[in-house]
């Protein structure tokens, strides 16, 4: 009678499993969207966004420019992985190739956060820098055992917010006793990712992503092949942050750039290829000296750019707080009038060119210009000239500082209420300061500031004193 009742309970079952997979043939997805998307470990994706990133997006948006826009971005990323998760578990567990294309788009926009810290160094790039290297921290989903090369995903996640961390440090210091929103924002950051991201994959995903045993197959990257006479493809980019292809040691790649130089070198006789040049191929001899570019085109030339190399020129105010002056050329009539003591002035790149600020501001800074003359009312600070070549700075009001840091050849004029004002001057030549004559003729009395010192050891210490030039 038991034998009897087992073998109508095993059939039963297998009929079951025949439907079953009858109806994953027939649909293509064992779960639909809105099945998968009630998950626990979805909802409580859904939980970890809605209790630690809206803080750090609460508090971007109350700083606003660059910390924003890279809130948003770390925002999409978080977005990005919870799709993904999703897939998961509804796809086959792919290939190594696979893989690295199921990620791409996660890649992308880790990829595109970390644009936002290269380039010229932004104010605000503590805060680029700890976001971006943050988002490494969303790799734990590549992981696919102990041979893939990463570490489990709880350690993942706590090692990629120690490379983050010295940056959000930064903030916090910087901005203590400046801007809570600052704190705030470096604050919520951490606790995104500590407690809240590691928590979360060590309840759900101790050993990494668990991927479906008969959903939908993964689909690799197409290989597409040039046509017939075409061109050979370009070398292939940088290996992303989910690349699929194991690094190759040293040794079995043929080296190249200097390497290959210093190989061929340890070789012997490295004059074997050489071709010998003849008396007619010489410069001298040539009939031919079309390669000869003239001193007339060399000035043509030089003067026809109208912006610099290093970007478009720039007069603008950023945050409300920094005015912008950048890559000017040949600009006489620069002019920042609508400005007050709590904004600053940066100018940077430009040459030949002449800005008047009309106001009072809190901070005056020149760097890497070249025949430049700037002239100001009052500074709160102090006025600072940076990596500079051959720069006029006129002071019509009064500074209680300026430094004048690695620049050859800078004229300072001094108004009558400037005269106070402490000179510090580093790794610089050619620096002369102009001040109103004690009479009443308008003259200017120029006087250099010394660049060469004696040391002379005395009674236990080094005495320093300029050196004195005495002329006929």
């Amino acid at each position: 009678m038991e034998g009897k009742l087992i073998d109508r309970l095993e059939a039963a079952v297998a009929r079951l499993e025949a439907l079953s997979a009858g109806e994953v043939s027939g649909r293509g997805l064992p779960d639909s969207g809105v099945e998968v998307s009630s998950d626990p470990s979805i909802v409580a994706f859904d939980d970890l966004m809605a209790q630690y990133a809206a803080r750090v997006s609460a508090a971007a948006e109350k700083i606003g420019g660059q910390v924003l826009d890279v809130t948003k971005i770390l925002l999409d990323a978080f977005s990005v992985q919870k799709k993904l998760l999703i897939e998961i578990k509804q796809t086959q567990k792919a290939d190594t190739a696979g893989l690295a294309e199921f990620l791409k788009p996660l890649n992308e926009v880790i990829m595109k956060a970390n644009a936002m810290t290269e380039g010229r160094r932004s104010d605000f790039f503590n805060h680029l820098k700890s976001a971006g290297d943050s988002l490494s921290a969303l790799a734990w989903i590549a992981y696919t055992g102990k041979d893939c090369g990463m570490s489990m995903p709880i350690a993942h996640v706590e090692e990629s917010w120690q490379m983050a961390e010295f940056y959000n440090n930064k903030v916090l210091v910087e901005y203590r006793n400046k801007d809570q929103n600052h704190v705030e924002w470096a604050k919520a950051l951490k606790e995104l990712y500590l407690p809240g991201l590691r928590d979360y994959v060590k309840s759900y995903y101790p050993l990494g992503p668990v991927w479906s045993a008969s959903g939908k197959k993964a689909s690799s990257a197409p290989s597409k092949a040039p046509p017939p006479g075409a061109p050979a493809p370009p070398p292939p980019p940088p290996a992303s942050l989910f690349s699929s292809e194991p690094s190759q040691p040293s040794s079995s790649n043929p080296k190249q750039g200097m390497s290959a130089v210093f190989q061929e070198i340890s070789v012997g006789n490295v004059t074997a290829g050489l071709k010998k040049v003849t008396a007619d191929m010489k410069t001298k001899n040539r009939t031919d000296r079309t390669g000869i570019v003239s001193a007339g085109e060399k000035e043509t030339r030089s003067s026809s750019p109208s912006f610099s190399k290093a970007g478009p020129p720039k007069l603008e105010l950023q945050m409300g707080r920094k005015w912008v002056v950048e890559n000017q050329i040949g600009r006489k009539n620069l002019v920042i009038d609508d400005c007050d003591a709590k904004q600053s002035v940066y100018v940077f790149g430009c040459k030949d060119s002449v800005l008047q600020i009309q106001g009072k501001v809190n901070n005056i800074t020149v760097d890497k210009c070249s025949k430049m003359g700037v002239v100001f009312k009052d500074v709160v600070a102090a006025c600072e000239i940076v990596n500079c070549n051959g720069v006029e700075v006129q002071c019509q009001g009064s500074a209680p500082t300026i430094s004048v840091d690695n620049t050859s050849g800078c004229q300072l004029y001094l108004s009558k209420d400037s005269l106070e004002a402490s000179i510090t001057t580093a790794k610089s030549s050619e620096i002369n300061v102009l001040v109103p004559a004690t009479e009443s003729d308008g003259d200017w009395a120029e006087h250099s500031l010394p660049q060469q010192y004696i040391h002379v050891f005395k009674n236990g210490q080094f005495e320093t004193t300029p050196v004195s030039h005495s002329g006929g």
